[in-house]
């Protein structure tokens, strides 16, 4: 078939792309690097031969453009020969041992590492996209380069957006705002970030951002003459004291400018009446000559001093940062930098291979690996993708907080951090055990915010677990990610302990135990049941998902002569409950049973076993389901504490609430809560929720309280 006008215009085009790349990479790579990124390129189009993008242009205009954004950075030749066959895996027949065999395993790897996974069903479409996003970020702590390579593609898909439909554009948009450009920011590429953001606003928010641009455009004439006045004075200051240095004005990009608006409720003149300036000079030493010159010529705003030099970001940034007020009362923010911080700070990670000379990348490098390791560790604790993917957000947070370890030591957490996620970033063993912390010497609970400069030390004790309520307040990813396995992890465990003692019982009413079962029965049943094992058979009678009489009858059926059922030969012993069972034993807050008490067991799937009081109304809403019903009574010596709800009626004097509370804090009893209920001039209720080991003892709480001259009436809360 002949070639058409239009087909040789497309390989022209095609041709120059490839060409203009090539010549791009000579600038730094050997020109055998480049005839094995010629070839690769030749395979790729081959590959997409007959491939169109929604644009209507030929597919592998895509690889190449993302392989030039990875030329622009210097990437090595293998990143390149990965980003031109970054789809071939994807999007055609192609094997990874095919590339393996043509181009080397690197190669191959990395190409696999940012193919998504298109093989396997997934229930939804939140689960295919967290799964392929984990499978990546695997990738990436093998190789960094992964990343580099899927945020070029993401960048180049985020420039030819407009193709496609407008839902899809705006999930493309939300998706790219969410993880895309924080990662960017995390591995301290600036520049790569602000375009990705300005692009997914500018596709998520279309009207808004035109909006904005129109505005920012308007406001520019305006400041342009004080932009230069100040520029001028600082100049002609650094002049004085033989200071070599550039200064540039920055104007604030769309995204920043919404997002200010945004969360701090101001309007678009408020934000847009902040100068800012960069300052770049020679060495560290000189930016601190140039901070004091700064503070001198214009007044600084007390507070606003940051020193990310001494203390750089988790992203390896660094520079000063200060606010001052400026001429016409306007505020000034300038940052002051070396080259060195300058180009680290604009490139990040990809500093390493864009400037090979001094210490280029290094500092982002070394902090980028380190935050690998915690995604890796972390990817390991979480019990799927959507969990992974979940922490991950938590993690991409922008601003930090700087605390010291007892030591000096410094450790950076994401604002709004505390004591708990402190400890898990020391160690997850130091987090799964910690039971208190000091906070400047002085003990504070585990929920508190750390604050900069703060020395945190974390006490721990032998055999202390994660508790459920730390997932309220805990921040960093790696802390929830941690918190939750274990837990996880620790009722599977008390499922399994309480399912074998449940199987037990109900079969010693058959006159049989497990050790006793002939051989094999209990395999076959748990065969029978698509279980795994018997572990897993345990764990689902200790979670309620199955009746422990039911499975008792079958077992010992089983057992008799292959009968499918049989009878109890005596009734079952009711099961003794101690308080210590964990997560799969809970006491019902409707009639908040405590030892004394005569209770009933309801047997609740995915829970285990809820305990109410015999006389609870809500035990009538089960009388339909006797199965679930268990016997059950308190061990002879219970342990642990248990939760009570005391009514107080007291004449409304002041400091009574303290005076009640002391009373019961006297007896050893810790106060949960306080409710103040009904109050009038004279009188007020009080509801405490409080705890305690037995009846015995919460007799002697309310004698105590009785005894208070303020207190008219005190009676306990059953339902």
């Amino acid at each position: 078939m002949a070639a058409t006008p239009e087909d040789s215009v497309q390989a022209e085009d095609q041709r120059y792309l490839i060409s203009d790349l090539c010549s791009k990479l000579e600038r730094y790579l050997q020109p055998e690097q480049v005839r094995d990124i010629y070839r690769a390129y030749l395979f790729g189009a081959e590959a997409h031969e007959g491939q169109h993008r929604l644009s209507g242009e030929p597919y592998i205009y895509h690889p190449i453009a993302v392989a030039r954004i990875l030329a622009e950075m210097r990437m090595d030749a293998n990143s390149i020969m990965a980003a031109i066959l970054h789809d071939v895996i994807e999007d055609t027949s192609t094997a990874k041992e095919q590339l393996e065999r043509l181009f080397g395993a690197e190669v191959a790897e990395l190409v696999d590492g940012v193919s998504k996974l298109t093989q396997i069903h997934f229930e939804s479409k939140a689960e295919a996209q967290a799964e392929n996003f984990r499978k990546m970020m695997l990738a990436m702590v093998k190789d960094i380069r992964v990343i580099l390579i899927k945020l070029a593609d993401r960048l180049h898909n985020m420039r030819t957006l407009g193709a496609m439909r407008p839902d899809k554009r705006r999930r493309i948009a939300r998706e790219t705002l969410e993880i895309y450009a924080p990662i960017a920011n995390r591995l301290g590429m600036n520049s790569m970030r602000l375009e990705l953001e300005d692009l997914g606003f500018a596709a998520l928010y279309p009207m808004r951002s035109r909006v904005l641009a129109e505005a920012v455009k308007r406001a520019r004439g305006n400041r342009r003459e004080i932009l230069s006045k100040i520029e001028t004075a600082i100049m002609r200051r650094l002049v004085q004291e033989q200071i070599e240095g550039q200064v540039r004005s920055r104007e604030k990009h769309l995204y920043s400018l919404y997002l200010k608006m945004k969360t701090k409720g101001l309007s678009f003149s408020e934000v847009s009446d902040v100068y800012a300036f960069r300052i770049i000079v020679d060495k560290a030493d000189t930016c601190y000559r140039v901070l004091g010159i700064m503070h001198n010529l214009y007044k600084p705003v007390p507070g606003k001093f940051k020193d990310y030099i001494a203390i750089p970001k988790s992203n390896g940034y660094q520079s000063l940062h200060t606010v001052l007020f400026g001429p016409y009362g306007v505020p000034i923010e300038v940052q002051i930098r070396t080259e060195d911080m300058d180009r680290v700070a604009e490139a990040g990670i990809a500093a390493h291979w864009l400037y090979k000379t001094g210490d280029g990348g290094n500092g982002a490098q070394a902090r980028a690996r380190e935050w690998l390791r915690e995604l890796l560790e972390m990817q390991k604790s979480a019990g799927d993708s959507l969990e992974f993917l979940e922490n991950v957000k938590i993690d991409l947070f922008p601003d930090e907080v700087y605390v010291f370890t007892p030591k000096g030591e410094i450790m950076e957490l994401p604002r709004g951090a505390t004591a708990v996620d402190f400890a898990y970033a020391v160690h997850t063993e130091v987090g799964n055990s910690c039971i208190a912390a000091k906070i400047d010497r002085r003990l504070a609970p585990l929920r508190t915010p750390l604050l900069n400069g703060q020395t945190v030390e974390i006490i721990t004790a032998p055999g202390a677990h994660p508790n459920p309520a730390w997932l309220n307040f805990v921040v960093t990813g790696k802390a929830r990610a941690n918190i939750r396995h274990h837990l996880k992890n620790l009722r599977h465990e008390e499922a399994g302990k309480l399912g074998r003692r449940l199987l037990e019982k109900a079969l010693a009413s058959f006159g049989f135990s497990l050790d006793s079962l002939p051989a094999g029965r209990v395999d076959a049943f748990v065969e029978e049941c698509s279980l795994d094992s018997l572990e897993a058979l345990l764990e689902d009678i200790g979670l309620g998902n199955r009746m422990p009489l039911l499975v008792a009858r079958q077992l010992a059926g089983m057992a008799e002569e292959g009968e499918s059922g049989a009878t109890p030969r005596q009734p079952p012993v009711p099961l003794a409950i101690k308080g210590t069972e964990g997560m799969v034993v809970s006491f019902a807050k409707c009639c908040r049973p405590i030892p004394g008490d005569p209770i009933i067991g309801f047997v609740s799937a995915g829970r285990g076993i809820v305990i109410h009081s015999e006389n609870c109304k809500n035990v009538a809403d089960f009388r339909s389901q006797p199965e679930k019903w268990l016997d059950v009574e308190w061990e002879a010596e219970p342990q642990g504490e248990f939760a009570a709800e005391l009514r107080v009626e007291v004449a409304n004097q002041r400091g009574v609430l303290a005076t009640v509370a002391a009373a019961i804090a006297d007896l050893g009893s810790n106060i949960e809560n306080v409710d103040i209920g009904e109050r009038d001039g004279l009188n007020t209720t009080l509801v405490f929720t409080i705890s305690v080991r037995d009846r015995r003892h919460l007799a002697a709480v309310m004698r105590k309280i009785r005894h208070i001259p303020q207190v008219m009436r005190v009676s306990r809360i059953k339902g």
